[in-house]
């Protein structure tokens, strides 16, 4: 029977991290968290669990979780947000693969909360992830923030679980567009890194497809109020992002 190491990085989760340990404890052989410095009370709540805590400067979301991963003692991981927590039908979907482990990586569903509001649509749910999985076997890729998990060729043998991740976002409207302006942030300027650039019309057109998409095409309206509010603020983060984009070239012309 495989041991299962949780992953968790953290940096300010007071308000999350206990939620997501408490849905581990039970089906975890470890649970390592990396703190990125936090400010407030989340080493003391890791440290009332009983958890394996390291800290380190962050430096991306993508290295910060393959950092992670290093002081986990088994190669099995299951990797979580803080933000995160596992119901009961996914616990259960867990503990059963450790009695019988037959792939290199599994699959679950992300079920957001959204002010309260569990989101089932929007292009939001079924979120699918790939979260446990033998960490010999793959690595955290992708363009900061939006890291995901992959598994090398000849690695990906893989299956779809039963259960969701539960996805504690945005207790408020204003945490959302807080997390747009940071997230933009980061993302613009990895955009600039691996050349990518903003043409005019991708300020316009961009947007209005991300709404369209949102709260058309994924039925968003049947969310109701959160539905329209997640379906206007994406298409609000698209512009934003392409605008720092276009903002910073400009900015690195200038400075020719």
């Amino acid at each position: 029977m495989p041991q299962i190491s949780v992953v968790i990085i953290t940096f300010n989760e007071e308000k999350n991290i206990a939620r997501c340990l408490e849905s581990v404890k039970d089906i975890a052989d470890e649970i390592v968290v990396l703190d990125s410095f936090s400010k407030d009370q989340t080493k003391a709540i890791c440290a009332s669990y009983g958890v394996k805590f390291y800290e380190h400067t962050f430096d991306g979301h993508i290295q910060q979780k393959n950092r992670a991963i290093t002081y986990a003692s088994f190669p099995h991981v299951l990797s979580l947000d803080a933000d995160e927590a596992l119901d009961e039908t996914l616990k259960k979907s867990i503990a059963a693969i450790k009695s019988n482990w037959t792939h290199d990586g599994y699959y679950m569903n992300r079920l957001t909360n959204y002010c309260g509001h569990w989101v089932r649509h929007c292009n939001w749910y079924p979120d699918t992830k790939l979260r446990l999985w033998d960490s010999r076997k793959g690595s955290w890729t992708g363009i900061n923030p939006h890291d995901k998990y992959e598994l090398k060729e000849g690695d990906k043998n893989t299956k779809h679980i039963k259960g969701d991740i539960l996805h504690y976002s945005y207790y408020t409207q204003q945490d959302h567009y807080k997390q747009v302006d940071y997230f933009t942030n980061i993302a613009s300027k990895a955009y600039i890194e691996a050349g990518k650039k903003a043409p005019f019309y991708k300020l316009f057109l961009n947007p209005v497809a991300k709404f369209i998409d949102h709260y058309l095409l994924h039925l968003g309206f049947l969310d109701g109020k959160a539905g329209y509010q997640i379906s206007k603020i994406s298409a609000y983060a698209t512009y934003l992002k392409y605008k720092k984009i276009k903002n910073i070239t400009e900015q690195l012309k200038l400075g020719k």
